[in-house]
């Protein structure tokens, strides 16, 4: 059964599912049923059904039985397109559509509606056009208007309709799939999805690549075979059993009653939006970017998560009541690699420090009426947000320094600067922040050299905090002590690293290491990767809790300048060595 799912997929299902219990033969006896695609879970929760599989592995399943050892599959539905590459007998690498494109199947359909002609007119008129029109590879509103003017022009329907069947390969093969030489597809390439029902696009493909290829001819439902076939495998791996399917019968779809309702989890700071679908005593929650919002905190939460620990260890501090009152510090960017050093420092001169509150979304949308450009990173953006929470708690002095380099961590790296941004990020803040100076608050922001202690040693006694009367000897002993408080941070977290290192490996568990730059272990930053990693089985690590496990001695054929990218080199390096150890890389760029 092929068919759109109207909006209501699980309605669409059920009617699909009695039509199909009233035409098998009463002897027929049901194995196994399974889901697929956007909505696999939820259709497998509502009808109890026996598998689900990612829609991915589904479509390689069905490709590789139409064609054993198959190398690449290009699949273009009515709203998407996928590019799945496969090596050595397994998914290599996945291209998607990332922004709305002329190559799918439901803007030829809308064409075909518009100008009163069916999809079987429209193949046969482009398969026997002489002279295709090229109309580029645009997105769906510009190729509106090119086929329009040619429509002015006068040029036949043919023509156009088979240059949008090449434009639809063009999109897929240049913005989709990326590929320059069509050699890297392979010999054997399996095309489907209902677009390439469409004997014009798939005749636009085998000319435009050169190539023969196969479409089965149940291109549009690859997904649903697939999953047949898994549900196949694994009723003949029990088939001694004599098993049946665990789906909903006729009487209890007929029965079956389904409550949707919306909710705002309440785990967390993100607040995420769900919706809960119940069937019966059954729930589907859907929205939740953790284990927390579907209410399935199962053992995998107890599993060591590198990032948990490390922000609650970051920010341990306690600040009680000073003789030379408070001093805000914003929880941003380069805060999240020094904060240690700076709130002993603080602590030690007699200040209390008052800390800005959790990133969240309202926080940060507090502080979008002075963010210079739209261009920069969103953690810088966020700086904005905590400077006005910071005001917000009546703090009239903040302290936020511009760090250029950061404290030499190997031996072999060629530098150690930070990113232009958390260098001086705090002057665009004193910039563009007006409250700043209406509300007259004292801005102290200096340029402080890590590697350089006595010239640190002056600079906050001479220029920072000279209206103090600060001794020598007091910002000596304060910078002594902020010193070893951030080696001691520096320290707990290498030796938790290590402990949850050795817990992955004698629990036979699997680790990612989520690598990134300090500020990522701000939720608002990281979107709850991590959690949603632990959530799926796995021990969360930092690049910097494993980095000193290295091996590596030589210099690398980079330029190795970055600080924060030294340490990822190393957990690389470190990753390389055990089998249980994958590494992702987060950017916010």
């Amino acid at each position: 059964n092929y068919q759109g799912n109207q909006g209501t997929p699980v309605d669409t299902i059920k009617k699909m599912l009695l039509d199909l219990y009233d035409k098998v033969p009463k002897t027929c006896i049901i194995r196994q049923a399974g889901s697929t695609g956007y909505g696999e879970a939820l259709i497998k929760t509502a009808f109890n059904l026996d598998i689900s599989e990612i829609e991915t592995m589904a479509h390689y399943e069905a490709a590789n039985y139409f064609l054993p050892g198959v190398e690449s599959i290009i699949d273009i539905g009515g709203q998407d397109m996928k590019y799945i590459r496969i090596k050595d007998g397994a998914v290599y690498s996945i291209m998607l559509n990332e922004a709305c494109s002329s190559g799918c199947g439901s803007f030829i359909e809308t064409l075909a509606k518009s100008l009163n002609i069916s999809i079987e007119e429209f193949v046969s008129l482009a398969v026997s056009s002489k002279s295709p029109i090229d109309l580029g590879s645009r997105c769906t509103v510009f190729m509106n208007s090119k086929i329009k003017q040619t429509q002015k022009e006068g040029r036949p329907l043919g023509d156009i309709f088979a240059g949008l069947s090449y434009s639809v390969i063009r999109n897929a093969i240049q913005k989709v799939m990326k590929i320059r030489d069509v050699s890297t597809l392979g010999e054997k390439i399996v095309v489907q999805g209902g677009t390439f029902l469409n004997n014009a696009v798939l005749k636009a493909f085998e000319n435009i690549t050169e190539k023969e290829v196969i479409r089965p001819d149940i291109a549009g439902l690859m997904g649903a075979y697939g999953v047949a076939l898994i549900g196949l495998k694994n009723y003949l791996e029990f088939e001694d059993q004599d098993i049946e399917t665990t789906m909903l019968t006729k009487e209890e779809i007929e029965n079956m009653k389904v409550k949707t309702t919306h909710s705002r989890c309440q785990g967390c700071e993100n607040h995420c939006a769900l919706t809960i679908n119940l069937f019966g005593k059954k729930s589907f929650i859907s929205g939740n970017r953790c284990e927390r919002g579907s209410g399935n905190n199962g053992s995998y939460s107890m599993l060591p998560n590198m990032y948990q620990w490390k922000y609650e260890r970051l920010f341990s501090y306690e600040s009680k009541d000073g003789p030379r009152g408070e001093i805000g510090i914003p929880r941003v960017l380069n805060i999240y690699e020094n904060y240690p050093l700076w709130h002993t420092i603080l602590t030690k001169l007699g200040f209390k420090v008052v800390l800005s509150d959790h990133s969240t979304r309202g926080l940060y949308e507090m502080g979008i009426e002075s963010m210079p450009s739209e261009s920069v990173c969103f953690p810088a953006k966020l700086v904005h947000g905590h400077m006005m929470n910071l005001l917000s708690k009546g703090v009239k002095t903040i302290f936020y320094p511009c760090i250029m380099y950061e404290e030499k961590e190997f031996e072999n790296a060629d530098n150690q600067y930070n990113c232009p941004i958390v260098q001086s990020y705090s002057e665009a803040i004193k910039l563009n922040v007006e409250e700043l100076e209406k509300q007259k608050i004292k801005y102290i922001n200096p340029f402080l050299p890590l590697e350089e202690k006595e010239l640190i040693k002056k600079i906050l006694e001479l220029d920072c905090f000279q209206e103090y009367h600060f001794t020598k000897n007091e910002v000596k002993e304060a910078v002594k002590e902020g010193m070893k408080e951030q080696k001691r941070f520096k320290q707990d977290v290498r030796e938790k690293g290590e402990e949850f290192l050795k817990y992955t490996i004698e629990h036979d568990e699997k680790a990612i290491v989520l690598a990134g730059r300090p500020y990522h272990l701000d939720k608002e930053v990281n979107h709850g990767i991590d959690t949603m990693i632990q959530s799926l089985g796995l021990v969360v690590l930092t690049e910097d809790s494993i980095c000193h496990l290295s091996k590596l001695e030589t210099r690398m054929r980079v330029v190795n300048q970055w600080s924060y990218h030294a340490r990822i080199f190393h957990a690389c390096d470190v990753v390389s060595q055990y089998d249980n150890l994958e590494l992702v890389n987060l950017n916010s760029f």
